[in-house]
């Protein structure tokens, strides 16, 4: 996609991130995302009905009977996004949208940072692919959301004339985030996660706050009949596939399907939400639904796949 039409969809979205806000942000943001933005206040005496979880155990030894924390709800709330710029993220897709991984991911996270504007939360991101790239500390405001916009568009930009071939490290990005943030907040990583040993990082991100893994999925990722080439576009090797015959699709299905349910048990043992995001969907559908359900659950983890 030329660079001025992805731009053209991006400047459409303040007006459809409405819906989204609704559902993510308007009424009580912190019942969607698991009473996050909740601020210790004072221990009282455990009462019939108090939710067990909220005992605080140091209290309760010290004076020898329970107590519970109170908690005040924090007025402002900041969401990071993890954006992957890797090789991999820009590969061009068969989608009759005729949109990569990365202008999907682009679309997608320009729909959350709008969506989290419409209640004034502060919005930050990391561009990340062995490391991170460029930081966007948490701010307010259309004018920063789009500053943080022209650098993404300036990255597919730099890909598309210089073809850099860089893989991606979420685990640095991840590490990145904890650093930074110093409040309970949300962070969503946006990658095709092709990347490995990054479960620990997201495990202790999630003990203190709460994660998003959106996974970019394109159907270029499944074979079509008769001999391919397969490149790696992070490293340049490519390969000859048989792809007509039988035995070798089988096995490479297989090892999609495989690798999907590796990356969602993984999220789901880390504590992180999480949803499979092809090129090919509507995004502001994909993600109203998704976070629609979580705000009808209490906050659970929803898997929402569209391939």
């Amino acid at each position: 996609m030329e660079t001025s039409e992805l731009l053209r969809k991006i400047i459409t979205l303040p007006v459809i991130s409405g819906g989204l806000a609704e559902e993510m942000l308007s009424g009580n943001f912190r019942s969607v995302f698991k009473g996050q933005g909740m601020e210790f206040d004072e221990a009282r005496h455990y009462e019939p009905g108090d939710d067990i979880r909220s005992i605080d155990w140091n209290a309760s030894a010290r004076f020898g009977t329970p107590f519970v924390k109170m908690y005040r709800e924090e007025r402002e709330l900041t969401i990071l996004l993890l954006i992957d710029i890797s090789a991999s993220m820009h590969r061009s897709g068969f989608s009759h949208r005729g949109i990569s991984p990365y202008e999907q991911s682009l679309l997608s996270a320009a729909l959350i940072a709008f969506s989290a504007e419409h209640t004034g939360q502060q919005v930050g991101a990391f561009f990340f692919d062995k490391d991170i790239e460029t930081v966007f500390p948490p701010r307010r405001g259309r004018r920063f959301i789009m500053s943080l916009v022209m650098t993404a568009l300036r990255y597919q930009k730099e890909e598309a004339e210089r073809g850099n071939r860089r893989g991606s490290n979420i685990a640095t990005a991840l590490a990145g985030a904890q650093k930074l943030l110093k409040k309970r907040s949300l962070v969503v990583v946006i990658s095709d996660f092709f990347s490995i040993n990054w479960e620990h990082e997201m495990g202790n991100l999630c003990r203190k706050h709460d994660c998003i893994a959106l996974r970019i999925s394109d159907p270029q990722e499944f074979l079509y009949p008769g001999l391919m080439t397969l490149e790696d576009p992070e490293t340049g090797v490519k390969i000859e596939a048989p792809a007509g015959l039988e035995s070798f699709r089988s096995n490479w299905e297989f090892w999609q399907k495989e690798r999907a349910a590796l990356w969602s048990s993984l999220c789901r043992r880390c504590g992180a939400s999480f949803l499979e995001l092809s090129t090919t969907d509507d995004a502001p559908a994909s993600l109203l639904k998704f976070f629609g359900s979580r705000g009808s659950s209490g906050g659970g983890r929803r898997k929402g796949k569209h391939l």
